[in-house]
């Protein structure tokens, strides 16, 4: 996998990935088959620490349900479900079968597809359907139009439940006074919605592209 945490320099990344459980090989057959495949959109995929970290997190909660919005071709489902107790439940919300098809395959090749429900279509519509009190023990958005999805999840999470919202340093642009883009600026208005929320607890990690934790009290 190409992935690797942005924001800290090659040698201290190599470091940081040589002392932490690396991907097994589903994992990194996947991440190559991703490339190969979809070279112009390999940079969707999640670090591969990144995604051992989301597997301890889930593991760490103890948490039975999840919910995915961004899927993509299922390497950050993959660690999200192995993390999920038994009889666990992960929904995964993405608009690309093309991308998901892939995924299919490696949840298929893990043994995980019993536990994995796929909704193609919408994110935010299918989020807004399901019932609005907390069902979730953990999330994770990883896809444009953090707000409002932002708005939708956090009810539907169990208090002491995770968030983790993904690419929140927007590849370092959200520092940078000269940028006002359309996405960095998105990415910039959920990261200060998120920081003043009451409802959590909140943690921006350095690993991929920025990664916000959030704890739901």
């Amino acid at each position: 996998m190409s992935q690797r945490s942005e924001h800290i320099g090659l040698h201290l990344n190599a470091y940081l990935c040589a002392h932490s459980t690396p991907p097994d090989a589903i994992l990194r057959e996947l991440a190559h088959e991703t490339a190969e495949w979809f070279p112009n959109e390999r940079s969707l995929a999640i670090a591969p620490e990144q995604g051992t970290f989301m597997t301890m997190v889930a593991q760490l909660i103890g948490a039975r349900t999840g919910l995915e919005i961004g899927t993509f071709t299922g390497y950050s489902s993959i660690c999200l479900a192995r993390g999920l107790a038994a009889g666990g439940h992960l929904l995964c919300c993405d608009i690309s079968d093309e991308w998901t098809s892939v995924a299919r395959k490696y949840w298929d090749r893990a043994g995980l597809a019993p536990l994995i429900e796929l909704r193609l279509g919408p994110a935010l519509d299918t989020v807004r359907a399901l019932p609005p009190g907390p069902q979730f023990d953990i999330a994770f958005i990883d896809a444009p139009g953090y707000v409002p999805y932002w708005n939708e999840v956090v009810p539907r999470v169990r208090p002491g439940g995770v968030i983790l919202v993904d690419n929140t340093f927007s590849h370092g642009r959200v520092i940078d006074a000269g940028n006002e883009s359309e996405i960095v600026q998105a990415v910039r208005d959920f990261n200060d919605r998120a920081a003043a929320d009451d409802r959590v607890d909140v943690v921006m990690l350095p690993l991929g592209d920025g990664l916000t934790v959030a704890r739901k009290k």
